[in-house]
């Protein structure tokens, strides 16, 4: 980026005291050197990608949550709930299957079986699927979390925002590491990688594999046994880049994943109360297993014009689950969410099981041009283009034996066997600018254009619908840099998540596509000799045809809300006092509110669905040498959350809490080897993840709602060599 000229006029400091109250950690992508004597006391300077670029975060007119390796290892972040726990105005909680989540980003929430609030975007490729969102994240070198639509770069599902997540590169050194990990639980992680040069300078390679296994620690009252369990999870990456000249780089990943875990273990909550705790008690011990193939290639030519990238990925992912349907057990007289013993017709148990087949193909292209960075007209054009088939079958079905053998059992089907193909082809141009009106003074658009084609079958009948969903959606923004430490933005911008179906079946099978306008003002700081970094930004988004999911008769189905107004905060701070102490925090403010919806109209004025209002988290840790070349470490997190509303009547609404995470370790100064004691949710908080009330859901027994069971407190050590 060009050198900027800033006036001498200084801001006044915020009080320190009121630092101290707010909460989360903003953290820090890739950091630039920084001599010892600096290092000690001023804050890494932060370089981020999230303008498909590396700029300064402190420069990026984005509220931008950034995490770099060192971070991700001094916070223990080992999964994407891990890091999302860490970031205001968001939230990540498991529900259904081992692989099934629910991610809320500024009130925009994530749908089952259908698209995510944010674009998922791992080494350059889209993840396009709700499954490959919940990831193990092992050997990882950043991760950006960008707030606010962010379709102009990143695509139709970045609605909400988008989630850049860059794993590490090969080097010319040869290097590696061994980790192992053992938790409460009987939870075991083993983990490797090798990095180095088959040909010095020319062709690097780099393969990590993890594998982890657990009991688990959700009891479940009635088997005695860990619903959460985890028969194993092994993944695999290999990485290889080729230097095939002075202008032209080459890129080859492959990775793989393959599983097999809990599901479904939902607790009955008979009158509806999801501040009260329940064991799962099911008889049928939910099981989920999966693959997931991922293949990518990236080439990057340096041009006259500038930097021309080439990215193409395909992924091959199948996803399947057993479980119980009633979640309970034959012994209990009362029976399951559809009712007692011969409930349905004389002779039933009162014992229900379902499960799904899952299957994805997803092929994406994308070739972008970016202009270089040293001058004062910036731009960067593109075009995208997708290509998915999902087959997916569903069966509910009366266990007469105990066990998982009715799916196959058409005699004792429950309800027909849905049987649907989905197809989707999805193309798109985009491009955006920056241009330096004066030396302080930036103005940026950004423009990108989405046709996405989907179409659905009912194999049962041969039936099917199809549309095309298209949007525009444009950005600007106006950025000024009052002095060398303070810049202001404001921005204007437009997301789009596409439309989609439920059943061909279903009462509404087409689902409207969903858009939103943002309007931001944002503000990044930094004080007391670049000790004390504040970053903040207020925002106002309109949302219409707001998507959310729930399930009606034994059907999953994703609705529209006509129109939701969403208003809210970020805050987030970083600082230094003293050598080796630094503390992190952050608030997410997030009022998501109903202003119209034809279908239910007495949701007006309620909190949109899996809606938290607020969220303060707050990170201390201190480092300090301990002699004979050693350092010792400790880091505290607090994460305290808000009551949650989990349907649009808001008749659903859980507690807020707090969650309280401690590691402390010893490592050798140079990092060769490093021993960690931790603990996650000390406090043994016990809380539900995913509720669904009978409300929304239309079972026809006596039982008001079910709730999906966090874990409780985690104790662990992990212990880590690199050579």
């Amino acid at each position: 980026m060009q050198a900027r000229k800033h006036s001498n006029a200084q801001l006044t400091p915020i009080p320190l005291a009121l630092i101290a109250l707010l909460g989360s950690t903003s953290v820090w992508a890739q950091t630039a050197p920084a001599s010892n004597a600096e290092s000690a006391y001023v804050l890494e300077t932060v370089i981020v990608k999230s303008q498909r670029r590396d700029e300064k975060l402190q420069d990026v007119p984005v509220a931008v949550k950034a995490f770099t390796a060192k971070q991700i290892e001094d916070s223990g972040i080992k999964s994407t709930q891990d890091f999302v726990n860490m970031t205001p105005n968001m939230s990540f909680d498991q529900s259904h299957t081992y692989s099934n989540s629910f991610l809320v980003i500024r009130g925009v929430t994530q749908l089952n079986n259908g698209d995510s609030p944010v674009a998922v975007v791992v080494d350059g490729v889209p993840q396009n699927d709700q499954k490959q969102l919940r990831m193990n994240l092992f050997d990882i070198q950043s991760i950006e979390v960008l707030k606010g639509p962010q379709g102009a770069l990143y695509g139709r599902n970045a609605i909400g925002g988008a989630l850049v997540i860059e794993t590490k590169k090969p080097k010319n050194e040869l290097e590696g590491f061994v980790k192992a990990d053992f938790s409460s639980g009987n939870t075991r992680e083993m983990g490797a990688g090798v990095s180095g040069a088959l040909v010095a300078d020319k062709v690097l390679f780099r393969i990590v594999g993890q594998t982890k296994s657990s009991d688990g620690i959700v009891n479940n009252v009635f088997t005695k046994k860990g619903s959460d369990f985890i028969d194993h999870d092994n993944s695999i990456r290999a990485k290889l880049t080729v230097a095939a000249s002075d202008s032209v780089n080459l890129d080859f990943r492959v990775s793989s994943q393959d599983y097999r875990g809990g599901s479904n273990w939902d607790s009955l909550l008979r009158d509806g109360n999801p501040n009260k705790i329940v064991s799962p008690n099911e008889n049928l011990m939910g099981v989920t297993w999966g693959k997931t193939n991922d293949y990518s290639f990236k080439a990057e030519v340096d041009t006259r014009l500038g930097l021309l990238t080439a990215i193409s990925g395909y992924t091959d992912l199948i996803s399947n689950h057993r479980a119980d349907l009633d979640f309970t057990n034959p012994t209990n007289v009362l029976g399951g969410i559809l009712g007692p013993v011969d409930y349905l017709f004389p002779g039933d148990p009162g014992q229900f099981g379902q499960g799904q087949d899952r299957h994805v193909r997803t092929f994406t292209q994308e070739i972008r041009l970016t202009s270089p960075s040293n001058q004062p007209l910036r731009w960067i054009g593109g075009l995208f283009y997708l290509d998915s088939q999902r087959d997916m079958e569903t069966r509910a079905f009366i266990d007469f034996t105990g066990s998982f053998a009715g799916y196959d059992n058409l005699a004792v089907q429950l309800s027909p066997v849905g049987r649907d193909k989905l197809n989707g082809r999805a193309s798109a141009v985009f491009g955006q600018f920056d241009y330096d009106i004066n030396p302080q003074t930036t103005f940026s658009g950004a423009l990108r254009y989405d046709s996405d084609h989907r179409s659905v079958t009912d194999l049962n009948s041969g039936s099917s619908i199809a549309h095309t969903f298209s949007a525009a959606q444009p950005k600007f923004t106006l950025t000024t840099h009052l002095d060398p430490s303070n810049m202001v933005y404001g921005t204007f911008a437009t997301g789009f998540r596409s439309g989609l179906f439920n059943s061909t079946n279903s009462n509404t099978p087409m689902v409207k596509a969903e858009t939103l306008q943002n309007f931001e003002v944002g503000y990044k700081s930094s004080f007391l000799d670049k000790r004390l970094i504040l970053n903040m930004a207020a925002f106002n988004s309109k949302s219409k045809d707001f998507q959310f999911f729930y399930v009606k008769d034994f059907q999953q189905v994703i609705a529209n809300i006509d129109k939701v107004d969403i208003k809210g905060l970020d805050i987030d701070f970083r600082f230094t006092p003293a050598r080796g102490l630094e503390f992190d925090g952050g608030v997410g403010l997030t009022d998501s509110i109903i202003k119209a919806n034809v279908a239910q109209p007495a949701t007006v004025g309620k909190h949109t669905p899996k809606n938290s209002p607020w969220k303060v988290t707050l990170g201390a840790q201190y480092t300090t040498p301990i002699g004979n070349g050693l350092m010792g470490f400790g880091r505290f997190d607090m994460e305290q959350r808000s009551q949650k509303y989990f349907h649009p009547d808001n008749l659903t609404v859980a507690d807020g809490f707090g969650l309280y995470n401690l590691r402390v370790g010893i490592r050798q100064e140079k990092d060769k080897w490093s021993v960690n004691l931790y603990g996650r949710n000390l406090g043994d908080k016990k809380y539900y993840t995913d509720v669904n009330a009978v409300s929304y859901s239309g079972w026809p027994g006596p039982v008001g709602a079910i709730g999906f069971l966090a874990p409780g407190r985690s104790v662990g050590i992990d212990a880590t060599f690199r050579f």
